[in-house]
């Protein structure tokens, strides 16, 4: 199958993502935006451009049979869907493939099995993965709940069967809240997902999530691409992503990776896919989802493993043999990902819109910026406040570490409040630089008080430096000349 063009359905730093590569293959590209994202990078980015609507998403970038006209109109042979939006809408991908144009992610049936939570767990029970203690089966009884609660013990988790992003979920630390809190995920589940089915799983206390990323084609070869680290979130949801994680074995590393592997071959994946998992503080390591769709924090497994993940999608989607085995891949150093939100660190991580009248990326050697934003523009409050995303490599962990936070001074914005600062604090934060956290990380160490007396400390080491600097200028201006 030839694709000599690709529309993206998607906007920002991930359309840009995805044209790159398109773009390095020779194929034609096409930007789609709403009526606030006329002058937006990724639209100048590609060859061609539509306006698809109104600026809330439900308005443009949401509208799938529009964007269907679009690439049919424009004769494009197929649609990548980035992430968020539509990416993991089976419908949609089925409705791109009716109409005779390449979906580039999995087939729909893997979407609607792997998109909610108990038909992923059931896919993939004749694999002996390890599972979160608990049930897979919907539940709204009360009283059933509680007995199945005190079966598997508290602290438990009620989860939304169709859920994501933290949305629908809550941890129930004892009998008498259970009733309130399975009222409030049931309500929450519906109101995000129009689904209320919720279910309940043993709450595992202290632990890491670790995902792997998996890539396969249409004759049988599926791969894994090794594990990211993302235990550093805020409201359920990834800040600072790694590869490789500090904790695991190679040993471990195999395991998980062969799980993952068998994951993918449940719902016969096709195309780029990660499989989450929970590692408890045993390092026992259990299944939680599947992502049918590219991540957010794919660059850091492009770094380490010298693979560009989206050429491979388009690869597969063309037809391809993936021409990657598992043998062929290692690791190669360490990469860190700091997901640049518009958001306030300091008053709860609040979306932070305005106009960017000074921003400034990082540059040099080890350091990528997946952007979406230039200087000048103002931040729309229709989508999601992801800015960019800043991604270093390094040998070593230390060494990535450390060109990060180097970066992070480098990195210049001004006319909103972002999560630079946040990524500094955790650069600087004991815990993170040992690798002995989890997914408490903010909830344990971080809080506004604590970034405040970090800017204190830092400007009164700047301000020393500046006094030393002083002092031995004034030296220099009194040594007698011969």
């Amino acid at each position: 199958m030839k694709i000599k063009k690709i529309l993206v359905a998607n906007r920002g730093e991930i359309a840009i993502r995805v044209m790159t590569t398109a773009k390095k293959m020779g194929i034609k590209t096409v930007a789609i935006y709403s009526t606030i994202d006329r002058n937006a990078p990724h639209v100048r980015f590609a060859d061609e451009a539509v306006c698809v609507g109104e600026a809330p998403s439900n308005k443009s970038y949401l509208l799938g049979d529009k964007i269907i006209a679009v690439a049919k109109e424009l004769h494009v042979d197929a649609i990548h869907p980035g992430y968020g939006f539509l990416s993991e809408n089976a419908a949609f991908a089925k409705a791109v493939t009716d109409s005779n144009i390449i979906f580039i992610g999995p087939e729909p049936t893997a979407i609607e099995i792997m998109g909610n939570k108990l038909a992923a767990k059931d896919a993939v029970k004749a694999y002996d993965i390890p599972m979160v203690p608990g049930i897979d089966e919907a539940i709204t009884d009360v009283e059933k709940a509680k007995i199945i609660a005190n079966d598997i013990g508290f602290p438990i988790l009620i989860k939304a069967a169709a859920g994501g992003g933290g949305k629908g979920m809550r941890i129930v630390n004892k009998d008498a809240e259970l009733a309130s809190q399975m009222k409030l995920a049931i309500s929450e589940a519906t109101a995000a997902f129009g689904d209320g089915s919720v279910f309940i799983e043993k709450y595992v206390s202290s632990p890491r999530h670790i995902e792997i990323q998996v890539m396969a084609d249409n004759y049988g070869n599926t791969v894994h691409l090794f594990e990211r680290e993302c235990s550093i979130q805020r409201r359920h949801q990834k800040v600072v992503e790694e590869a490789p994680s500090s904790v695991l074995t190679p040993a471990l590393r195999e395991a998980m990776g062969t799980a993952a592997v068998q994951v993918a071959k449940a719902c016969d994946y096709r195309g780029a896919g990660t499989v989450e998992f929970l590692l408890d503080d045993q390092h026992n390591f259990y299944f939680l989802e599947m992502n049918t769709r590219l991540q957010v924090e794919h660059p850091v497994t492009e770094l380490i493993t010298g693979v560009d993940l989206v050429e491979l999608q388009i690869r597969v989607a063309r037809g391809e043999v993936l021409p990657i085995k598992q043998e062929d891949l290692t690791i190669k150093g360490h990469a860190l990902e700091l997901r640049v939100y518009a958001e306030d660190p300091l008053n709860d991580f609040l979306p932070s819109v305005g106009n960017l009248s000074t921003y400034v990326l990082p540059e040099g050697k080890g350091i990528r910026v997946d952007n979406g934003f230039e200087q000048g523009m103002d931040i729309p409050i229709y989508y999601d406040p992801m800015l960019s995303k800043l991604i270093v490599y390094g040998d070593t962990r230390e060494e990535a570490i450390e060109l990060l936070s180097s970066a992070l001074d480098d990195y210049k914005v001004v006319g909103a409040q972002t999560t630079l600062a946040f990524g500094k604090f955790v650069c600087e934060h004991e815990a993170f630089r040992s690798g002995n956290f989890d997914t408490h990380f903010v909830k344990k160490y971080y809080s506004p008080e604590a970034l405040k007396k970090q800017y204190e400390e830092e400007a009164k080491i700047a301000a020393l430096i500046a006094v030393k600097q002083h002092i031995q200028e004034q030296h220099i201006l009194r040594l007698p000349t011969s």
